[in-house]
């Protein structure tokens, strides 16, 4: 068995193997495509040699989409992917088991992506959710090509029904003021007081700590959040994303809500015997000291909704609310960005960007100010020819 590369562009090489077929006899020739160097290359190109003449590749022209898939899980879900996620993506890829599994992942082309997405939406299953299945069917196949499994990622060709058009749920001041009035004196009144002057994802707040707060300087900090699933139930991971970690500023009314949470807190501790809360101890935590259930959360807010008739609000408006407010006011994208937690503005601005003021006349008053005629100049005279 030989091997051997060429280069196709400066850092990515085409590895070329040659093979028999065991059966016919037939000399065949096997590539896959790498990106490194030149001697990174030449190392691939031996590893894949190794590894076929010890009888443990799988040749990528026989192989099926359910069996690459299955690999694609072991590999890099498992690797690369929460646990909360990691049960999405399995959803995802059993659709796509069901329809295209015994397809040869190589012989897969636009047109077989594209009916697959159509039966999926004649069998009724939401837009939103065929777009989640093209998103996970997308990375696999990026990820297969990045391991020279295919040349192509067909579904850079395709593109999924389109998600509804729905406006971000968001509550007037006014409205906001009434949930909380409302809401006072019931179990969820701090966590919703806590949203929406925060803006603080649900999970972030679940596991907001005492020691993440500091009352006399007005500030929390979030470092950590929830993550409930099935197989590892209530568990502490990072941040939805890396610029999550962050540090904001409270309301003087927030503050005052808080310290009074905090006394309630601790007399109740003492009164059931479990002494004074220790510092990591959860801010909205369960009568034993624990955090709240996630999903629990999310069971209950809708029954307390319609207990105060506002049926309809949910908890992530009071975050969508939140950041509303503070674009209403005149704050600008980056610091609401950063507030909020977002990777980048840009996401900021695809959510918000219809509420971000200013008119184009004033636009045209700044140019006006910057560019307009000169008073002295216009009363020149041109020079005559």
């Amino acid at each position: 068995m030989k091997g051997h590369i060429r280069e196709r562009s400066p850092g990515h090489w085409a590895i070329v193997i040659d093979v028999r077929d065991s059966q016919t006899g037939k000399r065949k020739r096997r590539w896959h495509s790498f990106a490194g160097t030149k001697r990174q290359a030449q190392v691939e190109c031996a590893r894949l040699i190794s590894e076929m003449q010890g009888g443990v590749a799988v040749d990528p022209s026989r192989i099926t989409v359910a069996a690459f898939l299955d690999r694609f899980e072991r590999d890099w879900v498992a690797v690369h992917v929460s646990a909360h996620s990691a049960g999405r993506y399995r959803g995802a890829l059993g659709q796509v088991r069901r329809h295209l599994g015994d397809a040869q992942l190589q012989k897969v082309r636009p047109a077989d992506v594209a009916g697959f997405y159509a039966t999926l939406s004649r069998s009724g299953l939401a837009a939103r959710t065929i777009r989640l299945v093209h998103c996970v069917l997308h990375r696999a196949l990026a990820q297969a090509k990045t391991w020279g499994v295919i040349r192509d990622n067909v579904t850079e060709s395709v593109k999924p029904p389109p998600a509804p058009d729905r406006e971000t749920p968001m509550l007037q001041p006014d409205r906001a003021r009434e949930l909380l009035e409302r809401l006072r004196g019931h179990p969820r009144y701090l966590l919703a007081s806590l949203a929406l002057a925060t803006g603080m994802r649900r999970n972030e707040m679940l596991a907001l700590r005492w020691r993440d707060v500091d009352l006399d300087a007005g500030r929390l900090t979030i470092e950590q959040s929830l993550e409930q699933t099935r197989a590892h139930g209530i568990r502490i991971k990072a941040p939805k994303t890396r610029k999550g970690r962050r540090t904001i500023s409270l309301p003087a009314s927030t503050i005052t809500e808080l310290r009074r949470h905090w006394r309630a807190q601790q007399e109740q501790r003492l009164a059931l015997g479990m002494g004074r809360a220790p510092a990591d101890s959860p801010v909205l935590a369960t009568l034993d000291g624990k955090p709240q259930s996630p999903n629990a959360i999310t069971k209950a807010w809708p029954v307390a909704m319609a207990a105060i008739g506002m049926s309809g609000v949910t908890l992530h408006s009071l975050r969508h609310t939140h950041a509303s407010m503070l674009i209403a006011s005149g704050m600008d994208i980056l610091t609401v960005s950063r507030r909020l937690g977002h990777s980048s503005p840009t996401i900021t601005l695809g959510v918000y960007g219809h509420l971000v003021g200013g008119t184009d006349d004033r636009a045209a008053d700044i140019m006006e100010k910057a560019l307009g005629s000169n008073p002295v100049a216009s009363n020149a005279r041109m020079p005559e020819k």
